[in-house]
Parts: C-alpha cells; structure tokens; sequence
C-alpha cells in the first residue's frame, strides 16, 4: 500500500524506457558482425547517471521528497480508517547540542518499525518530543554570561535557558525531518510547555497524595561544582580517581564489658579504622563493626600499641602498615558492644562501638569509621542509634564555620582533605597516608567528582512501589529479554530518588514554607491552584506571581486556618529532569489505558527513562506506562569506543547523507 502510494505520486514521463541494441557477439568477430545483432536484443535505456555527486544525491533526494509530497505520509496514514492502531511513545532528547549518529540510530530504528506498522495495515502514532529543563542547559546559558551569571536572577537564568533549549530544538528538528522521519512534526511534545508542566504537576501531587512523596534530611549524592543534588542516573565513575586513604586510631576510653577485664592494665588500646575521605573525619559519630565476624587483638611489633580489628585484616594491615601484628587475642564482633572511643579530632567527643550489617572485610580493617551525613549506610545506622546527622560542609563542597576555625571555607577534597590530615598527625592519631586509585562518583555533566552530603530534599519512597513495578514488568516483553532482568535489579537496588534540585531552570515544587516554623504547607488546595496557574501561564509564575496570587486568601481558607499569604514563602527546589520526561505519558499518550505499545531506546535507559516512567506511572495509577520495550545498543568508533560528545568521536549524519566522508563507526547490540 505504501508502495503504491509513492508510486502514484512519482512523475510518469521523467524517466523514459528506450529500446537499446546489444551485440551478442565476441569481441574477435569483424564489426559487420558485430553489428548484426545490435537492434535485436532491447535494453532499458534511463537518463539516470551512472553516478552522481553527493551534492547532487542530496538535491535529487529532496526533489523527490517533495515530489512525492514525502511530508504528509504520517497524516495520510493517520486519517486512514482502520481500528488497527499502534503507538510508539518517544522518549525526549535531550535539548543540549547538535544532532549526531546516535540521535540517528534511536530515531531510524522508530523510524523503521513505524513504517512496518503502516504497511500492515495500522493507524501510527509517533509524537516526537524534547527534554527542555535541567542542568547542562542551564549551565550553557549562565557560561554565555561569564562571570556575571552569579548576579542573574532566576527569571533572567530561565529565559536564557530557555532560549538556549529553543535553538537545540530547531536544529535537532530540522535534521530528524531531514533524514525522513515519519512523524507528527505538528504537534511535537516539549517538558517546557505549559500544559505538559501542568500535567506533570498533577502526577507529582498524586503520589504524594499516596504517599509516595516526602521530604527528608538524609545524605544524597551531592555535585560541589553545580551546587545540588544528585540521583544515582546522573553519576559517572571514574575507575582512576585517587584518593588520600588514611589508617586513623580512635584510642579506646571505655572498653567493651565483654573485653574489660582483658584489656584491663594493657595500656593504649585502639580502635584502627581506613577511609578514602579523610574530610569526613570531624563529622564521625560512631564506629561499626560486624557482629558475627571474628575480630582481634593485635599487639603492634613497632610501637607496641594495642589496635583492635578484624581478624581477617591482621595480616594486610600490618603489611599496609610496614610493621608485624602479634595477635593477643579473638572474639566475636558482638563482644565489642558497649565499648566507647575518644574522636580523634576532637577532644571530648567520644564515638560509640555499634553493630552493623554493612561492615565488610575487604581492603580496610573491619571497622567502618562513620559519618552519618556523608554515608547512606552510615545514616541507616544513625537512624537507628538516634545519633546526630551534623552536615559540616556547604553547599559548595567547604568546611562551614560548626566545623572550626582550623577547617572553615576550606573545600573538602581539597585543602580540607589535608587540614584533617594535619589535624590527626597533631593529636598522633594518623597511623599512615597513601595514595588509592579506585572508581569515584562523578558529575556525568562537569566531570568533576562528588561527594556524599546531608540536605534536605524531596524524595519518591521507590520501597513503597517497587513490588508493584516488579509486578507489572513481568506483563512488559522486553527485547531481548534480558533487558527485563536487567532493568528488575536496577529496581531492587533503588530504596529512594531523589527529585528535587538546587537550580532555577526547571518545573518548581509546589510547596510553600512558613518563614518562621519551616513547616511545608502543599495539599490539594494549593496544588490544584498553582496546576491552574502553570496550565495558562507555564511555571514561570512561580518566579513572576506575588506570594498573594499564588497562595490567595480563598485557597489559603481551606489548606491553613487563620494564616495569611505573607506568613509564606514559596519553595525554590525544582524537579528532577528524569522526573521531567518520566511523565511525558500523562501529557502525550491520549488513549483511555495511556500506555503505548512500544517504548524503544538505548540500553542506557533502563536505569533512566525507562524506569523513571515506570516508576512515576505504578505510582500514581498503578501500571506500567508501555506494553512493550525495545533496548538498542550504541554506535562504536573505529577504536571500538561508544560515540560520545564529551569524547568527541561522534559522527555527523549530515554528512553521511550529503555524500561526505565519514571516519568508519559501527554498532552493538
């Protein structure tokens, strides 16, 4: 059917068909011979060349596109009239760069199945769409400014963000219709419209009317360099990161009952604990070790110092240490509880001895030094030992003025790292610094490593709905279907997200603040009011809108008896991206079920936009966003390398279809 329809609409008397003469004979027969025969045998004769230049491939191409009124294939299909129908739900590129190969694999694939779809008879939906918000934008439009961008004002960072996301779009658009794509180029999808924001909104306030929403103060992946909040898809690591890692005593000043009358009279006794972060060393509450495991004694042969820890790790710490272990004695791990340390830093503060699962016995000693704010294992201990989360380090990566003179405004992985140091030598509580190449956490948009911080922000419970997503994949057909496995333990792994980010570029969270208790003030009353607000103005409101229009008297009445619009103050965190394009079914899936046959990109997503739509749809509505998932993989360089634009090895595709010469690239599955 499609065949015929390009056919129909191809020029008839262009291409001319001639009879042409051709000699059946050899080349050793005299040329009357020869001739004898020409004009019996026809050939087709075509005013086609034999070969052309890539310029005027290009030309030809698009002569015929137009010719064939190439453009109005998707509308033609679309006012078909079949019940068959097939959607392919497209997950947003991100507004940010220039379009390269691997933007022409996802978009070719789509490509290629919806077209098979039409042939077969069915009624195609496919909504191309962008991701708008975020980050790497934001820092493209503040990098514009130069030295200025600190003094800009939210407004201002938007509308150059913005403008910035606008340009991304056009070109990416213009490439995508360039290489053919089938779709409805009409009425694209872009997370920063109005009425997308206001449907994302809507999903946002139902899961956390069920629950599924809350605000904490717990440690998150932290990024210094852009000053917020990480999720876990956001992280790159760097397998040649290295660190200081120091051995550190914490001397024992109250021993454990159970060891009492065996160190007793034995001199200086000390917990050995290792760390990579020698910075989080001030903010230390406690040390944990792991009660079923056999621990030790262990007299050193140098200094003739008492040092407690695993057994297991005698041998590779005094090795580690340059000096021997006498072993004066083992016990079980939970033989340590009670026991008690002096901080080594701080005089004064004593650190617990506590059991915990977490511990293990790889490189280190079988303690595990912990900071509440700067670990997630370390706050589940916290948590449970009613022990303080004491964040000692801002926004920016530095030292605040609760950790000391001798510390504050210094940055952390830096200069702080050798303050601590010092400090630990000071007290003689330094047992050895080394150098410990290892794979470290970083910004994937700065490039620049990240550390582990207490704030507060707003997370989805994933615990709450993990069962449920599990449930519903199994109803998904992955292709392959190893993907699906994949994608489950990618889910088990993930006990919360966090959603909120520290930026201006980006879909606010409607909760408001009162300016003296800090108590959060969002229920459906104000919700439903801003969603009405953004849905005819977009989220610029939340910036531009008086504290008086955003939280009127009569809204105000219903959600908090007795309190006026100025005791408030408006929220400034915004919505994670990945949360962003995680509801674009809401918005662009227009049937009754809203799931879309088909969801088809990189293998990269499975922990990204596959999950976060998976994640937000169980959430609010309880099933899954798509029927089906396709996962490909990326295009290689010649070096076997992915294509990537922070490597610089990418292709243009623009030049493959203009005829240029391209370095040679290939695919993986």
């Amino acid at each position: 059917m499609l065949g015929a329809f390009l056919r129909c609409r191809l020029p008839r008397t262009r291409y001319v068909w001639r009879g042409r003469a051709a000699s059946g004979l050899s080349s050793n027969d005299s040329p009357g011979q020869r001739n004898k025969y020409r004009d019996t045998v026809l050939l087709p004769h075509t005013d086609f060349p034999i070969r052309r230049s890539p310029e005027d491939t290009g030309a030809t191409e698009l002569r015929l596109q137009e010719e064939t009124n190439f453009s109005q294939l998707y509308n033609w299909q679309k006012a078909r009239k079949t019940k068959k129908e097939f959607s392919l739900h497209d997950g947003p590129p991100y507004a940010n760069g220039d379009p390269h190969v691997g933007h022409a694999l996802n978009k070719i694939l789509k490509d290629i199945t919806n077209r098979f779809h039409v042939m077969r008879g069915y009624k195609v939906s496919y909504v191309p769409g962008w991701d708008c918000h975020g980050l790497p934008i934001e820092l493209r439009a503040l990098a514009e400014n130069g030295d200025k961008s600190d003094s800009l004002s939210p407004m201002e960072i938007r509308s150059r963000a913005r403008a910035y996301a606008e340009k991304a779009i056009e070109k990416q658009k213009s490439s995508f219709i360039r290489w053919g794509v089938m779709a409805d180029w009409d009425s694209c999808y872009y997370t920063y419209d109005k009425k997308y924001e206001a449907k994302q909104l809507d999903v946002f306030f139902k899961m956390h009317e069920k629950g599924h929403i809350y605000q904490d103060y717990r440690p998150v992946f932290w990024s210094p360099s852009t000053r917020t909040a990480l999720a876990e898809a956001e992280l790159e690591y760097n397998q040649q990161h290295v660190s200081r890692s120091i051995f550190v005593k914490f001397p024992l000043q109250k021993p454990p009952p159970k060891l009492a009358s065996a160190i007793d009279g034995s001199g200086t006794v000390s917990a050995l604990i290792w760390t990579t972060q020698p910075w989080t060393i001030p903010a230390n509450q406690a040390i944990c070790y792991m009660p079923d495991t056999t621990y030790s004694i262990a007299k050193c042969g140098s200094s003739g110092e008492l040092y407690i820890l695993a057994a297991d790790c005698v041998e590779s710490t005094a090795q580690s240490l340059g000096t021997k272990f006498e072993v004066i004695q083992t016990f079980k791990g939970s033989d340590l509880e009670g026991g008690v340390c002096d901080h080594p830093t701080i005089p004064g503060r004593t650190s617990p001895l506590l059991a915990a699962n977490h511990v293990t016995m790889g490189k280190g000693t079988g303690l595990v030094h912990t900071a509440p704010a700067h670990g997630i294992e370390d706050y589940g201990v916290a948590s449970h030992h009613k022990l303080p989360v004491d964040c000692l380090v801002d926004e920016a990566g530095r030292f605040t003025a609760e950790a000391g003179a001798d510390l504050e405004s210094k940055v952390v992985l830096e200069d702080g790292n050798e303050a601590v140091i010092q400090m630990l030598l000071g007290t003689k509580n330094l047992m050895k610094e080394e150098s410990f190449v290892h794979s470290y956490p970083y910004d994937w948009r700065t490039k620049k490593p990240i550390i582990i911080r207490a704030s507060k922000q707003w997370f989805v419970n994933t615990a709450n709905v993990k069962d449920k997503a599990q449930e519903v994949l199994k109803k998904v057909k992955f292709t392959p279907a190893s993907a699906a496995s994949r994608m489950t333990e990618m889910l088990d792994r993930r006990t919360y997200w966090c959603i909120s980010r520290q930026r201006s570029w980006g879909v606010p969270i409607p909760v408001f603040y009162h300016k003296e208790t800090r108590d959060s003030l969002i229920n459906r009353h104000t919700v439903g009011h801003i969603i009405k607000l953004v849905e005819q103005h977009g989220s610029d409101v939340w910036w531009t809108h008086p504290i008086e229009e955003l939280l009127p008297k009569s809204v105000l009445e219903q959600a908090s008896k007795g309190a006026s619009a100025l005791d408030y103050e408006p929220g400034r965190d915004v919505l994670d991206i990945w949360f962003d394009s995680g509801t674009s079914w809401a918005h662009v899936l227009d049937d009754a079920e809203q799931r879309a046959d088909v969801y088809m990109e990189g293998k990269d997503q499975l922990g990204g936009w596959f999950q976060s739509s998976l994640l937000t749809s169980v959430a609010s509505r309880n099933k899954a966003p798509y029927k089906n998932v396709v996962v490909h993989g990326f295009t290689l360089s010649e070096k076997g390398e992915k294509m990537s634009k922070s490597l610089g090895n990418v292709v243009d595709p623009d030049v493959i279809i203009n005829g240029g010469k391209v370095r040679s690239f290939s695919l993986i599955g």
